[in-house]
């Protein structure tokens, strides 16, 4: 059955699924959609075109569709999506998407969003990516599937992050992250890869062989990065963990450079610079 809190604010037009629970001082915009088993805890505003994902969760004081802070936007009807089995806690932003973008913001399915996270307009969130508290991202940031942001985390506008990557607390954000790496400081900088959250999702020993070489000949060894490249692409056109990398940098979409590569400066918080943790 569906449960509805007396002191929730509900507009007439919104569509509600069977079996959500919308707790007390909730409020809910004409246009939005809760799927199935939704549960808002308390607290909670969405508005706009928004449609939130069966079985998904939200903590008190989180906003989901409310306006962008993009001075571009003048009330355009753009969306915002949140996946299936997402958990949204306390204090969570998510912003719909303004002009000159794909006109949605997207939270892939069963993503968690820590306390007090951010996630600015036109953001592409894939599924399974976790926010710890206090990450803010701003507009137009693309984070692919089982990628982990640690708390604090800054992310610039129009970063690209790669499947799996990680990004470590309070790390400055300004270029692209590669598939699987793992990024440290302020600036961030390409430390090393993600090997235990790789590991975690079935990648063989030997593939993380392949895929340290692969690093080491991209970010570490002397010479052309173009060449390089050419090089890789060549040597391991078989390996699909390595071309995955090689097709995120010959991605044309991407409008930032590349994380460059460095050392962690304090590595008992991840892990060493070889073989750093994925804290997730």
């Amino acid at each position: 059955m569906t449960v509805i809190h007396p002191s929730a604010l509900i507009a007439p037009d919104a569509t509600i699924g069977a079996g959500c629970r919308i707790g007390p001082f909730c409020t809910i915009g004409p246009e939005v959609v809760l799927e199935a088993g939704v549960e808002l805890v308390s607290h909670v505003v969405v508005e706009g075109i928004t449609r939130i994902g069966a079985d998904s969760r939200v903590l008190p004081f989180a906003s989901i569709g409310t306006p962008p802070q993009d001075t571009k936007y003048k009330g355009e009807p753009t969306r915002c999506e949140v996946g299936a089995r997402t958990l949204v806690r306390e204090g969570v932003t998510i912003h719909r998407a303004s002009v000159g973008g794909s006109g949605v913001t997207t939270v892939g399915a069963g993503c968690m969003l820590m306390a007090q996270a951010h996630v600015a307009h036109d953001c592409q969130l894939g599924e399974g990516v976790v926010l710890a508290n206090n990450v803010m991202l701003g507009g137009h940031v693309h984070v692919a599937d089982g990628a982990f942001i640690g708390g604090g985390a800054a992310v610039h506008q129009t970063v690209r992050i790669g499947r799996l990557a990680m990004v470590s607390g309070l790390a400055g954000v300004t270029n692209d992250i590669p598939p699987f790496g793992y990024v440290f400081g302020l600036p961030a900088r390409l430390v090393g890869f993600n090997k235990v959250g790789l590991l975690r999702r079935g990648a063989t020993r030997d593939q993380l062989r392949t895929l340290r070489t692969a690093n080491n000949l991209l970010f570490k060894d002397p010479g052309e990065f173009a060449a390089k490249l050419e090089q890789a692409a060549a040597r391991w056109a078989e390996e699909p963990l390595v071309m995955e990398i090689i097709a995120f940098i010959r991605d044309a979409a991407r409008r930032r450079q590349l994380v460059r590569p460095g050392r962690m400066a304090a590595p008992e918080l991840g892990g060493t610079d070889e073989e750093p943790g994925d804290g997730q």
